[in-house]
């Protein structure tokens, strides 16, 4: 569901399409459902009174929910909402229901919009057909512009070479995966990959103008190391990367922030796919870590002193830093707490600016992803 939107809206204006928005709506969390005006009688209880035509309503209705589902013809819902659309990343999907309850057809935002997962989902609720006919759906291939979504990953640039990787792939063209990082059930393990897609783990001795497009999961930021490659390429952003995070009490937020996107920058990691911040208990009610966390939309997770202490794998430890908070380090064992990672990734950086009078540290840790069978295709 989108930030700020509720989940579903219904819309009937037939006898027929009251009854079939009747038994939908048990079937889905939080919908509301808008009814003409001259059918209230017939309505269940809750129904919103809509006044026809459904113009207005829709203005003021469009942006404020995920779903919106019409028991009305196709040719109705395309005219009306035709002035309201903006562009695939932010517009609702759209799902007909024909007044027989037939079919479950999906309109628009197929993938972005989920449109076609909900498709699925009302056609199961109301024992109909499902129609859903994006290319990659329709013929069982990858669906580029929203692969591992479900599993937290995210498109570093949604605008570029999308659309290309989507043609790559359902032309069967010649297209690689790279996968340096993520979970592996981004497809299933006991279905062979489409025709024309191979599968690797690194990008070394990888020619980039060998595919048509390369799809790279990876946490790393490969415009400058990998610049052919990355201008090959949809790059997605596993959520990979855990920071331990340390700094002095009161260390000022916007420094904190600057800090933890210097570091990352310099050492090649893309802040898109960092998971969490991991620290130690003392510092759950640091300002400057909670500003960065509601800034990213990052979890903060804590750890005791104790347990801290005894994490093996501290590349930096520090009998000081113990004296004061009661373990050898937070920025290192905490990373490699959180991540269940044996060694560090980066190990403790310290950053602080002229005159500032405070510092922070951080260290880096990468999930450890069991990897899929088929290891590396020959290329």
């Amino acid at each position: 569901m989108t930030v700020d939107r509720k989940p579903f809206a219904v819309y009937a204006i037939t006898k027929h399409g009251i009854a079939i928005a009747s038994r939908l709506l048990p079937q889905l969390i939080d919908a509301d459902l808008f009814v003409s005006e001259k059918l209230m009688i017939s309505a269940p209880a809750g129904a919103v009174r809509m006044p026809l035509p459904m113009g207005p309503t829709l203005i003021e209705t469009f942006t404020a929910y995920d779903c919106h589902i019409f028991i009305i013809s196709i040719g109705a819902v395309v005219r009306m909402i035709a002035p309201l659309l903006k562009s695939k990343k932010v517009d609702p999907a759209v799902v007909c229901i024909d007044d027989a309850a037939r079919f479950s057809i999906c309109v628009l935002s197929g993938h972005v919009g989920r449109g076609n997962s909900f498709t699925d989902r009302i056609a199961v609720a109301l024992g109909a057909q499902s129609i859903v006919t994006t290319a990659s759906d329709a013929i069982g291939t990858l669906t580029v512009d929203i692969l591992g979504r479900d599993l937290g990953w995210t498109l570093d640039d949604m605008d570029r070479n999308v659309t290309r990787g989507c043609a790559a792939v359902v032309n069967a063209t010649k297209v690689l995966f790279v996968q340096e990082t993520g979970e592996p059930d981004w497809w299933p393990a006991d279905k062979p990959l489409p025709e024309g897609v191979q599968y690797a783990t690194s990008l070394e001795g990888v020619d980039p103008q060998a595919f048509e497009i390369l799809l790279i999961a990876t946490d790393r930021d490969i415009s400058e190391s990998h610049p052919a490659h990355w201008k090959n390429a949809v790059i997605y952003r596993p959520k990979s990367l855990v920071l331990g995070i340390g700094c002095d009490r009161g260390t000022a937020p916007d420094l904190v922030n600057r800090g933890v996107l210097t570091l990352l920058a310099r050492h090649g990691l893309s802040p898109k796919s960092v998971k969490e911040l991991a620290t130690i208990d003392a510092k759950l009610d640091e300002p400057a870590l909670l500003t960065l966390c509601e800034q990213y939309g990052w979890p903060l997770r804590a750890f005791p002193p104790g347990e801290l202490d005894v994490v093996s794998g501290i590349q930096n430890p520090s009998e000081k830093v113990k004296h004061y908070v009661g373990s050898r380090g937070v920025a290192e064992p905490a990373a490699l707490l959180a991540a269940e990672a044996e060694e560090l990734l980066v190990p403790k950086q310290i950053y602080t600016e002229p005159g500032a009078g405070r510092s922070m540290t951080l260290a880096v840790a990468r999930r450890t992803f069991v990897k899929r069978r088929m290891e590396v295709d020959s290329l």
